[in-house]
C-alpha cells in the first residue's frame, strides 16, 4: 500500500533541492561539490518518494543505482535515470573533500534537466493517487 504521506513530504523536500539547483548556474559562486550534491539529494528523495507511493520499502540508502535498480525490479521503467547514478559520489565523497581541477565540470543546464524530468515522473505517479 502506497505511503502517500511519506512519499510526499519526501517529494516536497525533491522539490526544494530542484529550486536550489535553478539557483546555482553560476560555477564561480556554487562549487562543482554543492551543486553535485544537490543533484543527488534530489534524485534521492524522488527516487524513494516514487518507491513510498509504489508501495515499496523504501531502503536506508543513499545509493541512486540501488534505489533505480529496486523500481526497475518492481517494473518501473527507470531507464532515463541511470545518468544520475554519477552524481552518487556527492552524497558523501564530495561531501567532504574537493574535487580535483582536472576534473571535468559538471554540464549544470542538462544536470538540471535530468531532476526535472524525474520529478516530472514522480508527480505523473503522484496525480494518480488524487
Amino acid at each position: 500500500m502506497a505511503d502517500l504521506k511519506h512519499a510526499r513530504l519526501l517529494l516536497e523536500m525533491a522539490r526544494k533541492d530542484y529550486r536550489a539547483l535553478m539557483g546555482m548556474a553560476d560555477s564561480s559562486i556554487f562549487a562543482d561539490e554543492i551543486f553535485g550534491f544537490h543533484v543527488q539529494q534530489a534524485a534521492e528523495k524522488a527516487a524513494k518518494a516514487w518507491l513510498a507511493l509504489r508501495g515499496s520499502e523504501v531502503p536506508r540508502t543513499h545509493s541512486l543505482g540501488t534505489l533505480l535498480a529496486v523500481l526497475g525490479e518492481s517494473g518501473e521503467s527507470v531507464e532515463p535515470y541511470w545518468r544520475l547514478v554519477e552524481f552518487q559520489i556527492f552524497a558523501v565523497q564530495y561531501r567532504y573533500e574537493t574535487i580535483s581541477q582536472a576534473a571535468d565540470a559538471i554540464d549544470r543546464a542538462d544536470a538540471v534537466r535530468a531532476i526535472e524530468e524525474l520529478l516530472v515522473k514522480v508527480e505523473r505517479v503522484e496525480r494518480e493517487f488524487l
